[in-house]
């Protein structure tokens, strides 16, 4: 750990606790007495804290002063850097390179060990804040976890829910609910009256069930059993949604996430169901839709403004901890293309 680290580690615990015991200093940083001596001199020389018997504190009269952004090193936890979060990867690097500040990442490959060890590392490696985005929803089991960060924290494209272990913490995230929305009014107004989601299990698919079920409700639309997505036994959710659109009437199917409705696409000409003179569909994600044939319809969530935004709560948090706390929801767009379709008569 370099010396600059150190110094950051020391006043953010002081910040944090008002005053600190050196002895519990040198032992959290896991340096010497003397060290951390020696560090606290040079701190208390330029007046960010103030020396007392056997401690630290903040300076009379004052607090120690934020670190300008410029000076700041976020830490961003996600699952995965191959599918969606590329994208709010790149809008939390764009603004963080604004305002001066260093981005460091960990992927966790949607693990929950994985996360604690990752955001573990970077707050050791210096880490002022943390952009989270954990492999799950936040649920009972992460409240010790949550509690126990040392650094201000940013839940990203999670949802906090009410009185749940993230909900003291600031968040951002695309409003699915919204994007499913989009989703079955487009298909009720081109005439589609019966739909099915098609979903594989995600934190985001939750939400996508919630939007779709409101929608059909306020709109007039049947919705008929979901099927879950099994990647293993991709002939038998072709044979399952064949039999939804020839059996039961679907003409309308919304698919999380675009990946899988390129799958599904595929699976379903072999059977001879077309998209979209049988069924049109709408994909989730847009991350791939372009490039099926027909190119699909799909929902597109704002990941590279939620990341953007991530990191503007993130400093603001820094800079001025006093800030009143927020929940940001950013609504997703419907980019219509080939899949979907006026229902037949």
């Amino acid at each position: 750990m370099s010396v600059e680290q150190r110094h950051r580690l020391i006043l953010r615990q002081v910040r944090d606790k008002g005053s600190v015991r050196v002895a519990d200093l040198a032992e959290a940083l896991g340096v010497s007495a003397v060290t951390l001596r020696r560090d606290v001199e040079h701190l208390a020389a330029q007046g960010l804290l103030t020396r007392v018997h056997g401690g630290v504190t903040l300076p009379r009269d004052t607090d120690a002063p934020a670190p300008p952004a410029s000076k700041l090193t976020i830490g961003m936890l996600v699952p995965t850097a191959h599918y969606y979060y590329p994208a709010v990867i790149k809008g939390a690097q764009e603004q963080a390179a604004r305002a001066g500040a260093r981005l460091v990442l960990g992927i966790s490959r949607y693990d929950d060990a994985e996360d604690r060890a990752q955001v573990r590392q970077l707050v050791e490696g210096g880490a002022d804040g943390l952009l989270l985005t954990p492999s799950r929803q936040p649920d009972d089991d992460h409240a010790e976890w949550l509690a126990g960060l040392r650094v201000p924290a940013v839940l990203v494209e999670r949802r906090a829910e009410l009185a749940g272990p993230a909900s003291m913490l600031d968040a951002v995230a695309s409003d699915h609910a919204h994007g499913a929305y989009l989703a079955v009014r487009h298909l009720a107004e081109l005439g589609h009256r019966k739909l099915a989601l098609v979903a594989y299990p995600s934190p985001t698919t939750p939400r996508i069930r919630v939007g779709l079920l409101a929608a059909a409700s306020s709109l007039g639309v049947a919705v008929a059993q979901e099927v879950v997505i099994d990647r293993g036994r991709t002939d038998e959710l072709a044979a399952g949604v064949a039999g939804l659109v020839r059996d039961q009437g679907v003409t309308g199917l919304l698919v999380h996430n675009d990946e899988d409705a390129l799958s599904l696409v595929r699976h379903l000409g072999a059977a001879g169901v077309a998209i979209p003179g049988e069924v049109s569909l709408v994909a989730y994600d847009d991350e791939v839709a372009a490039f099926c044939s027909p190119s699909l319809t799909a929902v597109a969530p704002p990941k590279e403004e939620v990341g953007r935004c991530a990191v503007d709560l993130l400093i603001t948090r820094l800079t001025r901890g006093s800030a009143p706390g927020r929940h940001l929801a950013l609504l997703p767009e419907l980019r219509v293309r080939e899949s979907s379709a006026p229902a037949s008569p």
